[in-house]
């Protein structure tokens, strides 16, 4: 059955009496109740052609990337993506895989083989168990120092099975010897491959993360307000645009010299913020010195043509 996006106007004109709820698994049910009515709505019905999920994008892209013909050796996401759907599109079309694995992640601990002093099995007590809850088990000397990049991970690797996915390879990585604080697991379906191919591979995907890091925040990606296609797409154009830009400038002039960018776009965005001020502040002075009133300065600063403020 395809959900729909609900929405306050959607449910009040066919359930005038139900209040949408705020709780996941409410709203879930509330779907099962209302969704076959909605969509005999032909307003609605509509409306819910023009919705994607994030999973749905995701194998709208995948499928067009392989019609394309794109070059794609292994398909790398973070664990938002790592979605049943999404692992089928893949094994259908014969792709690799590598995604982050969240930590709340349930393993079939059959899969999992523990050993005592002794060498003797020790099973687990329930039949799933979260990654979160299986790593504190894994001993200090089980970790192997895996160089990628320039970088030193200790990393521990082991084929298991997780529900819906199936038999899969996970890497618990963390950056000390000492294997405390913050660590990361990466799970692809090549059981395989060694820890060190798995982390370079997913590697290539750190400058996705950083655009979005610069993106949403001094770039404002996530921050537009419309609700028409072409008016996200112009948006999207123009961060992407001035992300593109941004990054020129950040590039050092002479490459063989200097390794990586020498400043960040964050640098980048309020080197030019200072810029407009500068240029702004000259402006006033300059009319302020040729007898221009205050007022006057202040209404042509702040008048508005099409729409536009003229700084």
């Amino acid at each position: 059955m395809v959900k729909v996006a609900l929405t306050i106007d959607a449910v009040a004109k066919h359930f005038p009496e139900l209040v949408l709820p705020t709780d996941k698994k409410a709203r879930n049910r509330l779907h099962q109740q209302v969704d076959p009515v909605v969509l005999q709505d032909p307003e609605f019905r509509a409306r819910q052609e023009q919705f994607r999920t994030k999973i749905t994008l995701a194998i709208d892209l995948v499928e067009e990337a392989i019609r394309c013909k794109v070059p794609c050796g292994v398909v790398v996401f973070d664990a938002w993506y790592l979605a049943e759907d999404v692992v089928q599109v893949l094994a259908r079309r014969r792709q690799d895989w590598i995604s982050l694995l969240k930590k709340n992640r349930l393993l079939d601990t059959a899969s999992v083989h523990r050993r005592d002093a002794n060498g003797w099995p020790m099973p687990l007590p329930k039949p799933q168990s979260a990654v979160a809850d299986l790593v504190p088990l894994i001993p200090a000397n089980a970790y192997r120092p895996v160089a990628v990049g320039g970088q030193t991970y200790w990393c521990f690797t082991r084929g298991v099975r997780i529900p819906s996915l199936g038999k899969v390879r996970i890497v618990v990585s963390f950056a000390n010897q000492e294997v405390t604080g913050n660590y990361v697991i990466l799970v692809t379906n090549r059981a395989d491959w060694s820890a060190a191919k798995i982390i370079s591979l997913y590697w290539h995907r750190w400058p996705t993360e950083t655009f979005y890091q610069d993106s949403k925040g001094p770039l404002g990606f996530h921050e537009y307000r419309m609700r028409s296609a072409a008016a996200i797409r112009k948006h999207w154009c123009l961060v992407f645009v001035a992300y593109a830009l941004l990054h020129l400038t950040c590039l050092p002039a002479v490459p063989e010299r200097t390794k990586g960018l020498i400043q960040t776009i964050g640098d980048a965005c309020r080197q030019q913020g200072r810029a407009l001020i500068q240029q702004l502040l000259v402006f006033v002075h300059d009319q302020l010195s040729h007898g221009t009133p205050a007022a006057q300065v202040f209404r042509h600063l702040f008048a508005k043509q099409g729409g536009t403020v003229l700084l």
